[in-house]
């Protein structure tokens, strides 16, 4: 990957990333690196072609590139460009196109949840006692003002940056799935 995050700027950028498929498809090859149409159509359960199709659209607007790893000529093998995508909720906010990309990707969040907790609860007694004990999922209902859910959402991100470099190296470093939502009620 050439950048860290990627700053949708208008809807018609989001609305390209926004389909069901497009956000699996960037998020496995964001987890999962470098992959062809026929690997990511066999991932997903998909065709080739309407694999293909879609990643040809996320490299359109720039989530995706090809990458130069040799392979098969006709096989073309895609990466990600970033590590995040994140967008002005403000701007989406202001038109229904915006507004039903965004729910898009917010319903796309909700079910790699439920995936995940499924996946979670599968491996549970095969997974070590320190993963057991750190595992976990919660909820907070608290007051705050838009200035300092502001600020939590800054700090979070800030710490969770500083734990990834600091496990990076860790032999006993997963992959872990976290999902936060602040919204008001």
């Amino acid at each position: 990957m050439t950048d860290d995050i990627r700053q949708i700027a208008n809807v018609d950028e989001f609305r390209a990333l926004a389909h069901p498929l497009r956000v699996k498809l960037l998020g496995a090859l964001r987890e999962h690196g470098p992959a062809t149409a026929t690997e990511l159509a066999q991932r997903f359960d998909t065709d080739t072609g309407s694999t293909s199709y879609h990643l040809r659209k996320l490299a359109e607007f720039g989530f995706i590139a090809e990458t130069d790893e040799p392979g098969h000529p006709r096989a073309k093998r895609w990466q990600a460009v970033h590590r995040l995508t994140d967008w002005d909720p403000v701007a989406m906010a202001g038109s229904a196109q915006g507004r039903e990309a965004v729910a898009v990707i917010r319903r796309q969040q909700l079910e790699t949840l439920a995936t995940d907790i499924r996946g979670y609860e599968a491996a549970e007694t095969t997974l070590p006692t320190e993963w057991i004990e750190a595992s976990g999922i919660g909820d907070l209902v608290v007051r705050l003002t838009p200035t300092s859910l502001n600020d939590l959402w800054q700090r979070f991100y800030a710490h969770v940056d500083e734990l990834v470099a600091q496990d990076a190296a860790a032999p006993d470093a997963r992959t872990v799935s976290v999902i936060v939502s602040g919204l008001p009620r």
